[in-house]
């Protein structure tokens, strides 16, 4: 099952989570037909999302993801609520390249170093935080925790990994961390975390081999006393509607409406998170155009 553990250190110096996602991440590959270093990108920006939406307060609290690089892949949105659940896509899902070296899937290529990453945190405010940074290396997890230093001065380590068959799409394995240190840290609890995370490797083969979030986090924070502060499930979840659609042709006005019914007879709107797709007719077209001009 998908979840994400979330937990601090008993000294109250660390906090910590970890996720493991591969349900949700093989759910974004079949709906949009991924590749499989798209399945990488777009399922480690998914995770990213998920850990970050988990530490909104608020319920109708949202963060999303946006990733401009200059990669074939040509973008990656994702967005999360506060329990963690996620949704996204990315702007080219069939992009292929050959393995790096050393058998990996070449991720930093596809998303390309020249963009940036941008948060928005939609916190139930007049208007949302927006944080943007120039990507360090397109791998996510590093751009991640760049994002975090530059923009919250919050010092973080994230690790994410998906674990995908290059022959079928198959995801074995999907899952990562996110560590970060509270206000007042001691140098040597930052050499305590290095060395934990450094003992970690590639997070895929531990949970390749059925290690458990909660096992991930303690093993690295393998010098720490750790205190769960919870475990929930998390999973893909588009949020999309009819009814939200339909309140979003009430925003094109009048003329544009005229124009779909005129042009088109109606209007077809497909989410690009899940798929779905929405038909309105020129009749209900009419009807929204009547309403908005009514408003």
């Amino acid at each position: 099952m998908d979840e994400i553990v979330r937990v601090i250190t008993s000294d109250g110096a660390v906090m910590a989570a970890a996720i493991t996602a591969r349900d949700m991440v093989s759910e974004a590959q079949q709906l949009h037909g991924c590749s499989s270093v798209a399945t990488a990108a777009l399922g480690r920006t998914l995770m990213a999302a998920s850990l970050m939406g988990n530490q909104l307060k608020g319920a109708d609290n949202s963060v999303s993801i946006q990733i401009r690089g200059s990669g074939p892949i040509g973008g990656i949105t994702c967005v999360a609520d506060a329990d963690g659940c996620a949704r996204g896509y990315v702007g080219n899902p069939k992009v292929f390249l050959p393995l790096k070296s050393v058998g990996k899937l070449d991720v930093g290529k596809a998303v390309g170093k020249d963009g940036s990453i941008t948060v928005v945190k939609d916190l139930g405010l007049k208007e949302p935080y927006v944080g943007s940074v120039p990507l360090v290396s397109g791998e996510i997890a590093e751009d991640i925790t760049a994002y975090y230093a530059a923009s919250e001065q919050l010092p973080t380590a994230c690790a994410l990994g998906v674990l995908v068959d290059s022959r079928d799409q198959h995801v074995f394995a999907a899952g990562g961390f996110l560590v970060q240190l509270l206000p007042g840290a001691e140098e040597s609890t930052i050499d305590k975390v290095e060395r934990g995370i450094e003992s970690i490797g590639y997070v895929t083969k531990h949970f390749q081999e059925g290690v458990t979030p909660l096992e991930l986090v303690r093993r690295v924070l393998s010098e720490f006393q750790v205190e769960v502060l919870e475990t929930v499930p998390v999973r893909y979840r588009c949020n999309c509607s009819r009814e939200r659609y339909a309140r979003a042709l009430t925003t094109l006005g009048r003329a544009e409406l005229e124009s779909m019914i005129r042009e088109q007879n109606g209007a077809r709107l497909q989410c690009h998170f899940c798929n779905k797709a929405y038909e309105f007719s020129a009749e209900e077209l009419s009807e929204i155009a009547r309403a908005s001009h009514k408003a």
